[in-house]
């Protein structure tokens, strides 16, 4: 089976409400028996109900060999088959809530915060609230021409709930197509610090790997030849070594592109997956000697970083109104330093 997954994956966001569908091709086996294609679609599409397999085939959105087909098609060997998933619409309602913020920068343009680990960017299924844009919306709750359900307005780019660090928030519709064009034409400047197992012998590189969904587990990513997959997105990290412990090393990753989960998938492909990075493997010992005096230490390391060691330091840009170039840098969090100087402490 192949899928195309036409989610929007990059991390920018335009204004625009997320496409609201997923693109699938699968290629039948040679060997299949006659079967109602909506029963076929459901037993190998993993996670998808029948009523959105349903509506699909309503909507014309399932083609076998190039020819739309209803729900009580029959399959074949070696048929082709295209399918147009939608999703439901979402219905969430962002509204004010006394979370603290931790305020780097703000006029009347922008809004810039340091986030802390654990706090979830924006509502979604399972978070309708207790989100960074609830901590927002009652930051400016006596501001009365900023709406936080309004999409021509607020977040501009996205950090995932476990990764602290720097997020830019536009207050005005101008505001936000400017930096996002800055975003889209790659003209922002930012950096992340990451903790990463394996010792890095280059003092610095460039992971250009394409990605997108995997195929297995729709929650995580991978790199794909495009070839392979023509959904892959471009995607290029740059990185250098700050500094190598005995089994990890701390580095610098600056973003060409903004994939989501790009630095924590990139990292994996050339072998360093981030330290506690339960999704890409990190939340295992992978380096290091067997002993159970070495394993606990990793185990308490865990604890006082229990995420993956993902910062986003640094964040330049250009301010939407003024033109003025400007760049913030924000200290790592409690957490993260406390597990680099565990790391040094061992190294000595």
């Amino acid at each position: 089976m192949e899928y195309y997954d036409d989610i929007e994956t990059d991390d920018i966001l335009d204004g625009r409400e997320e496409q609201r569908h997923e693109r699938f091709r699968i290629i039948v086996d040679k060997g299949q028996n006659p079967l109602r294609i909506d029963k076929f679609l459901f037993d190998k599409m993993s996670g998808v109900s029948r009523t959105r397999i349903h509506h699909a085939a309503e909507a014309g959105n399932i083609e076998v060999n190039g020819r739309t087909v209803k729900s009580n098609y029959k399959v074949k060997p070696n048929d082709d088959i295209a399918v147009i998933l939608g999703f439901a619409p979402t219905d969430y309602t962002i509204v004010p809530q006394d979370i603290p913020l931790d305020i780097v920068y703000e006029d009347n343009s922008v809004l810039l915060v340091n986030k802390q680990p654990g706090l979830v960017v924006h509502p979604g299924f399972g978070n309708n609230d207790g989100t960074l844009l609830n901590a927002v919306a009652w930051h400016l709750r006596d501001n009365k021409s900023f709406d936080a359900n309004d999409p021509s307005i607020g977040l501009v780019h996205r950090i995932d709930k476990d990764t602290s660090g720097l997020l830019l928030i536009a207050k005005t519709a101008e505001a936000k197509t400017n930096l996002c064009q800055q975003f889209f034409m790659h003209s922002t400047r930012r950096t992340y610090n990451a903790l990463v197992w394996g010792v890095i012998k280059e003092d610095e590189g460039t992971i250009d790997a394409a990605l997108a969904r995997d195929n297995h587990d729709r929650l995580i990513f991978r790199v794909w030849d495009i070839e392979e997959n023509p959904a892959a997105k471009h995607a290029v990290t740059h990185y250098r070594v700050l500094k190598r412990y005995a089994y990890t090393t701390l580095v610098e990753c600056r973003l060409e592109t903004g994939r989501t989960h790009q630095i924590r998938v990139h990292m994996k492909y050339i072998g360093h997956p981030l330290f506690n990075d339960e999704k890409y493997g990190g939340s295992e010992i992978l380096r290091g000697v067997p002993t159970t005096k070495y394993k606990q230490f990793i185990l308490n390391c865990f604890d006082l970083c229990p995420r993956q060691a993902l910062h986003a330091r640094t964040l330049g840009f250009r301010h939407p109104e003024t033109g003025e170039e400007l760049d913030f840098s924000s200290p790592l969090p409690p957490d993260m330093q406390a597990l680099l100087d565990k790391w040094e402490k061992l190294s000595v």
